[in-house]
């Protein structure tokens, strides 16, 4: 709708364009950038949206379609929660630009956003942060380890992940069983993922088992330089356990921070 009405007054106000103030051509540019990425948003909506479909002639298991359903669908609304730009507030605001807001959100409670800009293209951030994910222990020292248990496909892996006993850390030692869902386009990547529960992988003795709730991290290459991106990282967590809510709630944006810093320092090295 808002395409079309968009297009029925350029078309009124076409022969006064000439005489358009500075105020009135910078709304049109807005305006037709909104659209732009509202198309994008679209193109991203649906392939999401999509019955899960292999790529190849390889049969897919149903057990392989529950994954990538489950991780779909935990982008879909990691993606919608993003969207809602409504009632953010401000947490951490760094020097270096990134920036850290907070949200409640029916059903899941204080989710953070981070913002920031890092130096490496869509490439690089998939290649570490999906393809080579069981690597990640080793340039980020508060994971202990990443262990892909089962693949459905190139766009979805279940992970077991451990997280280190480090010095500063409020919430502590946790672990981690999680649908982990993949969305890469030209321009853009998606990375998603919630927590699952199978019966052949049930909690391990000494660790409190963390749930992921639906999240999401969304890159995006820079238009004025392409090995530059955008990055944007939805965490929404339940650490379980005993501890206060104010821990919880200091201690999720620091981890985003530390996490984006051993990012950066890592991406430095290549």
């Amino acid at each position: 709708m808002l395409p079309a009405v968009v297009k029925l007054c350029c078309g009124i106000s076409y022969p006064h364009l000439r005489s358009m103030s500075g105020l009135q051509r910078t709304a049109v540019a807005v305006i037709s950038k909104e659209i732009t990425q509202m198309k994008h948003w679209a193109q991203i909506k649906h392939h999401i949206g999509k019955p899960a479909e292999p790529k190849t002639e390889v049969a897919v298991s149903e057990d392989q379609l529950f994954y990538i359903q489950h991780g779909k669908e935990a982008l879909r609304k990691a993606v919608s929660m993003l969207e809602d730009g409504e009632g953010w507030k401000l947490e951490i605001q760094e020097n270096n630009g990134d920036v850290i807001c907070s949200k409640v959100i029916p059903g899941a409670g204080k989710v953070f956003r981070l913002e920031a800009v890092l130096e490496a293209s869509l490439d690089d951030l998939y290649d570490l942060l999906f393809v080579r994910v069981e690597n990640m222990h080793e340039w980020n020292p508060s994971i202990q380890r990443v262990k892909v248990l089962k693949r459905a496909g190139p766009e979805t892996i279940v992970t077991h992940e451990v997280s280190a006993e480090t010095a500063g850390n409020l919430i502590g030692q946790r672990d981690f069983l999680s649908v982990r869902h993949s969305c890469k386009e030209k321009s853009c990547l998606y990375l998603g993922g919630a927590a699952i529960q199978l019966e052949s992988f049930p909690p391990q003795a000494g660790f409190v088992r963390a749930e992921d709730g639906p999240t999401c991290i969304v890159i995006k290459a820079l238009d004025e330089d392409t090995r530059k991106s955008s990055f944007t990282w939805l965490l929404n967590m339940d650490v379980k356990g005993w501890l206060p809510k104010s821990i919880v709630n200091q201690g999720l944006p620091r981890a985003q921070l530390d996490f984006t810093r051993h990012l950066r320092k890592r991406l430095s090295l290549r």
